[in-house]
C-alpha cells in the first residue's frame, strides 16, 4: 500500500478498514437477504473472486501466479484454487437494451441535431413521413434517424421503442412523438437493466474509492454532501434539488464525452487512411461518471413495513 501512514498489526486489516466494510456490507447483504442468496452460496462466490484477483492483479513482475501463491494470498485452498483457476467462469451476457439504448441516448442528449435551444432532447416525431412538409425541408430529425445513426439497420425502431415505453425510458405524447422521460440514464423497470447498472455502477464507485483509499495518485474525485438532522419536508426539497442539479451535471458531460469520442474516432480512422500500418488502438480507455442522492426516509419507512410483517409471519406460525 502507498499510504504509510495506516497503522495495521500483522495479520489484521486496520480497525477503521474493517468498520467501513460492515457499512459497505450491510446494504448489500440486505438486497442478498430479499433474493434468498445465502450465506454458502455467498461464500462460493466470493472464493472465486479472490482467486480471479489475486491471480490476475497480484503478480510479481507479470510472472504466471502459482497456486501456493495464491493460497498464500487469499487463504483459499491449494486444491480450491486449482480447480477454480482450471474453472472457465462465463461473464453475464450484456442486455441488448443497455448496450443500444444508452448509446441512443447519449447520441440523443448529446448531438445537436437531437436537441433543442435550450440543449433538452427534442420530442421525436416516429418516422421521416409524421414530418410535416416545412419541417421535412428543414431536414427536422425523426426516432428513425437517431435509431439508424447508432444502429444503422440492424434493429427495428419500432422494437426499441415498445422496449423503452415498456422499461419507463421514453413515452409517445399525444402527438405521437417519442419523447424522452427525465431520468433516462437508468430505467424505471426491468430487472436486468437496473441489475446492470446496478453492478457497474457500485463497481466504478468502489474501485475509485480504493484508488484513493491506496494512496495512488491522481486521485478521483470522490465526495459528498451530508446532514443528519432534516425534516421530511426538507429532505423532499433537497430529493427535487439533487435530481435536478444531477441531470444538469450528468448531460454536461455526456455532451463532452460524446464530442470528444467522436474526435478521439475521427483520429483514429484518419491516421489509418494516412498510413497502412495497422498500430494499436489508442482508444481503449473508458470512464464512469456517477452523482448519487440517498436519505434515510424510505429506508426507514421500508424498514418498519419489513418488521411489521415479519412480526406477522411470526403469529401466523
Amino acid at each position: 500500500m502507498s499510504d504509510k501512514n495506516i497503522s495495521q498489526s500483522p495479520g489484521q486489516p486496520p480497525a477503521a478498514l474493517v468498520t467501513a466494510l460492515r457499512k459497505l456490507l450491510r446494504p448489500l447483504v440486505r438486497l442478498l437477504l430479499s433474493f434468498q442468496v445465502s450465506y454458502p452460496y455467498l461464500t462460493a462466490l466470493l472464493k472465486s473472486v479472490y482467486v480471479e484477483v489475486a491471480d490476475s492483479e497480484f503478480s510479481v513482475d507479470g510472472k504466471r501466479q502459482s497456486d501456493s501463491r495464491i493460497n498464500l494470498l487469499t487463504g483459499v485452498h491449494r486444491k480450491d484454487v486449482k480447480r477454480l483457476r482450471a474453472e472457465h467462469t462465463n461473464e453475464p451476457v450484456l442486455p441488448a437494451t443497455v448496450s443500444v439504448g444508452a448509446q441512443l441516448i447519449a447520441n440523443w442528449l448529446g448531438s445537436a441535431r437531437f436537441r433543442n435551444e435550450a440543449g433538452d432532447p427534442l420530442p421525436l416525431p416516429l418516422r421521416s413521413a409524421q414530418i410535416p412538409p416545412a419541417g421535412r425541408a428543414q431536414q427536422a430529425p425523426s426516432f428513425d434517424d437517431l435509431v439508424e445513426m447508432v444502429c444503422r439497420q440492424d434493429i427495428r425502431p419500432r422494437v426499441i421503442l415498445d422496449e423503452w415505453i415498456h422499461l419507463g425510458v421514453a413515452h409517445q405524447d399525444e402527438q405521437g412523438r417519442v419523447v424522452l422521460n427525465t431520468g433516462a440514464f437508468t430505467p424505471d423497470k426491468g430487472f436486468d437493466e437496473k441489475v446492470f447498472f446496478f453492478g457497474k455502477n457500485l463497481q466504478d464507485h468502489i474501485s475509485a474509492g480504493t484508488h484513493n483509499l491506496l494512496g495512488n495518485k491522481p486521485a478521483f474525485f470522490d465526495r459528498s454532501v451530508y446532514y443528519d438532522r432534516l425534516s421530511e419536508e426538507s429532505l423532499q426539497i433537497l430529493n427535487e434539488l439533487a435530481a435536478e442539479l444531477g441531470m444538469q451535471a450528468l448531460r454536461t458531460l455526456n455532451n463532452e464525452a460524446l464530442a470528444l469520442q467522436r474526435a478521439d474516432e475521427q483520429k483514429v480512422a484518419s491516421s489509418v487512411t494516412k498510413s497502412t500500418k495497422t498500430s494499436k488502438n489508442p482508444n481503449r480507455f473508458r470512464m464512469n461518471f456517477g452523482i448519487f442522492h440517498y436519505n434515510s426516509r424510505y429506508e426507514t419507512q421500508a424498514n418498519t413495513q419489513d418488521g411489521a410483517q415479519s412480526q406477522q409471519d411470526q403469529d401466523n406460525a
